[in-house]
C-alpha cells in the first residue's frame, strides 16, 4: 500500500526536482530519499501527495542550495541536463514550455526558495496558501517571493516559437546540414544573432565560451559533428517537450542539442555533451 501510494505520485515529485534543480541525477536522487522517508512514516498518512511534495521541495532547495556553490567552479557554461519527454507532454506534467531548456535556464537567476515557489505555483497550479505549507511559511511570504521570481523571469525570458511543425521542420533541415557537412544550408536556418552555447564541463571539445553570429556557429557546428564517435548516429528525439537533436555510440548517450527559435529561425542552440549530464537521455521520463 506505502509503495502504490508513493508510485502514483512519483511522477509529480519528478517533475518538482527536475524543475526545481535543473537537473536528472540530482532530481532522481531527491525522489530517492523522499522514498527513503516515506517508507518509514505512518502509512496512514492522510494527504500522501501533499506530504511527499512537502519532502521533495525542501529536499531539492536544500540540494539547489549546494549546487549553486558548485556551479561558481564549473567549466566553460553551465546548460540544465536534458531530459527525453514523450511527443504528448505537453498534455501531461511535463508540460513543454514549464520543461523547457530555456526556461529552467532563467530560473537559475532566482534563489533557491524563489525557484521552488515559482515551479509550484506556474507549473504545477499549486496556491499560495498550499506553498505556504509546503514551505512552512506566511502565506504573506510566499505571495511576495512569487512576485519576485515572475518580475526576474519576465526580465530575462526570451519568448521562442513554439508551434511543432515549424519546431520539427527546422530541426530536420539542421539535421541534414549538419549529416551533409553543408555551411550554407545550416547558415539557412540560422537567425542573424544566433548563439551557441555548449555545455561539456570541460571533459569534452566544446567551446568554453558562447559563439555569436551564423558563419561562426555554422563552422562550430560543423567542426564538432566531425569530431563525434566513429559509428555513432544521429536522431530527432523528444527533448523537453520538444524536438531536439541527439547523438548516440555504442556506448551511449554522447551529446544533446537543442533549438530555440524566433520567426522560424534558430535563435539559441544548446549543446550538452558532458557525459555526467545525459543520464537524462537513457529513458523517457
Amino acid at each position: 500500500m506505502v509503495v502504490d501510494r508513493f508510485g502514483e505520485c512519483r511522477g509529480l515529485l519528478y517533475g518538482v526536482a527536475y524543475r526545481v534543480l535543473g537537473s536528472v541525477a540530482d532530481a532522481q536522487d531527491v525522489v530517492q530519499d523522499a522514498w527513503l522517508r516515506w517508507s518509514k512514516v505512518d502509512a496512514e498518512v492522510q494527504d500522501a501527495e501533499g506530504y511527499l511534495v512537502r519532502v521533495v521541495t525542501r529536499l531539492a532547495i536544500d540540494r539547489l542550495r549546494s549546487a549553486v556553490v558548485r556551479r561558481e567552479s564549473y567549466v566553460g557554461p553551465w546548460l540544465p541536463e536534458p531530459m527525453i519527454t514523450s511527443p504528448d507532454a505537453a498534455e501531461g506534467v511535463v508540460r513543454a514550455d514549464a520543461v523547457s531548456t530555456a526556461v529552467l535556464l532563467v530560473l537559475e537567476a532566482l534563489s533557491p526558495t524563489e525557484r521552488a515557489v515559482f515551479v509550484l505555483h506556474e507549473a504545477f497550479g499549486y496556491s499560495y496558501a498550499e506553498i505556504a505549507g509546503i514551505l512552512d511559511r506566511q502565506v504573506a511570504d510566499v505571495r511576495q517571493l512569487a512576485h519576485r521570481a515572475r518580475k526576474a523571469v519576465a526580465a530575462r525570458r526570451q519568448r521562442y516559437d513554439t508551434d511543432r511543425a515549424t519546431q520539427r521542420e527546422v530541426t530536420e533541415r539542421f539535421l541534414a546540414a549538419c549529416e551533409n557537412g553543408d555551411v550554407e544550408g545550416l547558415m539557412a536556418v540560422l537567425a542573424p544573432d544566433v548563439t551557441l552555447i555548449s555545455d561539456g564541463g570541460g571533459r569534452t571539445g566544446a567551446p568554453r565560451k558562447p559563439v555569436y553570429g551564423p558563419l561562426s556557429v555554422a563552422r562550430s557546428v560543423l567542426v564538432g559533428s566531425t569530431r563525434r564517435p566513429e559509428g555513432s548516429q544521429y536522431a530527432i528525439e523528444e527533448l523537453n517537450g520538444a524536438p531536439g537533436i541527439t547523438i548516440r555510440s555504442a556506448d551511449g548517450p554522447v551529446l544533446a542539442i537543442t533549438l530555440h527559435l524566433v520567426d522560424g529561425a534558430v535563435r539559441t542552440i544548446q549543446v550538452v555533451s558532458n557525459p555526467e549530464k545525459l543520464g537524462g537521455l537513457s529513458h523517457p521520463a
